[in-house]
């Protein structure tokens, strides 16, 4: 197996802190419309769709681009939320691109990045992030501290927390958090491996708390239809959509899933 996953991630972080990656000079205002609040009244599938050129997983997925053209061709296609990576290592994000999407969109939009600082949380909210995406296993494995604290500091800043989980153990730590989604991972971090039955047996049995996003490995719309039974609320999809030639097109065919 390669150097522990999660390591790499918030080495990464803490080397773009370092190389003062965060340090933005804007005051961005965040969305008018309310994510949960779409996932809850949407007749289709609420997809999260996320815009990153690489990752750990496939190296590089698409040639860089303008962001604001690339969201803009998945709100065409039905997104109704978007993920944009601001981690410059491995996945070749940045803020400046979540700037230029934001400039652009109003729907909401989750800085995807590893948060291990509170720094991070405050160019969150200067860009104009509705969520900031926090993984429970960094505060399991005792990476970080407190997750409370990352919460609440995010909350005060008006921002809503993803939290990302992989087992059910971290689903159950999660649901204690004050955390306003939970994701499930169908990746696991430390063998990049995906299995879309993880969605599944980690929400065997769960009476609904929250809502739940499941994340990563989806493809198709039979992909969804599975997830949406397994309990599945709204649908993170990443580079199956950004390595399709019509990122519209692709985005519709997964919206008129049902």
């Amino acid at each position: 197996m390669t150097e522990n996953i999660l390591k790499r991630l918030v080495n990464n972080s803490q080397m773009a802190i370092d190389d003062g990656v965060y340090d933005v000079d804007v005051k961005l205002q965040k969305s008018s419309k309310d994510f949960i609040q779409i996932i809850n009244t949407n007749p289709h599938p609420t997809l999260l769709t996320e815009i990153k050129f690489a990752s750990p997983s496939l190296g590089k997925i698409r040639t860089l681009t303008d962001p604001a053209s690339i969201a803009k061709q998945m709100i065409s296609g039905g997104s109704k939320a978007l993920s944009i990576l601001t981690q410059p290592n491995l996945f070749h994000g940045s803020p400046e691109y979540f700037i230029k999407v934001r400039e652009a969109v109003d729907i909401p939009l989750l800085m995807k990045d590893i948060m291990i600082d509170n720094i991070q949380i405050d160019t969150a909210q200067k860009i104009g992030a509705d969520y900031i995406l926090l993984i429970q296993s960094l505060f399991d494995q005792g990476y970080l501290k407190e997750i409370d604290e990352f919460i609440n500091y995010a909350h005060k800043k008006e921002l809503k927390i993803l939290l990302e989980v992989h087992t059910k153990q971290e689903f159950e730590n999660a649901l204690k958090s004050k955390a306003d989604l939970i994701g499930i991972n169908n990746r696991n971090l430390d063998t990049l491996e995906i299995d879309l039955t993880t969605t599944e047996s980690v929400l065997k049995g769960y009476e609904k708390t929250r809502p739940i996003l499941s994340e990563s490995g989806i493809e198709t719309p039979d992909d969804i239809a599975y997830l949406k039974k397994c309990g599945a609320d709204a649908f993170l999809i990443g580079s199956s959509i950004m390595k399709s030639d019509n990122i519209e097109e692709q985005v519709r065919k997964l919206v008129n899933t049902y």
